[in-house]
């Protein structure tokens, strides 16, 4: 018969566990975002944000505006700002003015900036692919799943 402080200390150790497997994962993407990031750097002379809102300019044909790219990526408009401009200024990105909206522009990529977005994404495809090369296709759709599935616990407590 399992007493209840025996049932105390299974729900201790099951929550030092989740901790335990929750420094894992951060640890575990810190290391992958670091590798992309020093890659981006020597490679092609770019950062993992640029990199982001690039991405998220090239999965729409229509342009964004700043504040749907913040939302897309999570940040503030400010930290998307300081990258526009700079895009802005070595032609691989647009802005132009949304009618009936003075304060909000559109931004998209210029055909350069589709460009040179493509050879980041393929890079980074191939990156990827070899950061992660030790784990067979079972190991990434077991991970894909539970990550699933945590994914929608986190979703459902909110």
């Amino acid at each position: 018969m399992t007493s209840a402080r025996d049932t105390h200390d299974i729900g201790e150790s099951l929550s030092k566990e989740r901790l335990r497997l929750w420094l894992k994962l951060l640890k575990t993407s810190n290391q992958i975002e670091g590798e992309i990031r020093r890659r981006l750097r020597s490679e092609f002379g770019s950062t993992l944000p640029r990199f982001d809102v690039m991405s998220a300019l090239a999965r729409t044909s229509d342009g964004l505006k700043m504040s749907e790219i913040s939302k897309r990526l999570r940040v503030s408009n400010g930290n998307i700002t300081g990258i526009v401009d700079k895009l802005t200024e070595e032609g691989l990105a647009s802005r132009r003015s949304i009618p009936g909206d003075r304060r909000a522009n559109l931004v998209q990529l210029t055909p350069k900036g589709r460009e040179v977005f493509a050879e980041h994404a393929e890079a980074h495809e191939s990156w990827i692919s070899g950061i992660l090369c030790d784990l067979d296709e079972n190991d990434i759709e077991g991970m894909i799943q539970r990550l699933d599935h945590l994914s929608q616990s986190l979703e459902d407590q909110n």
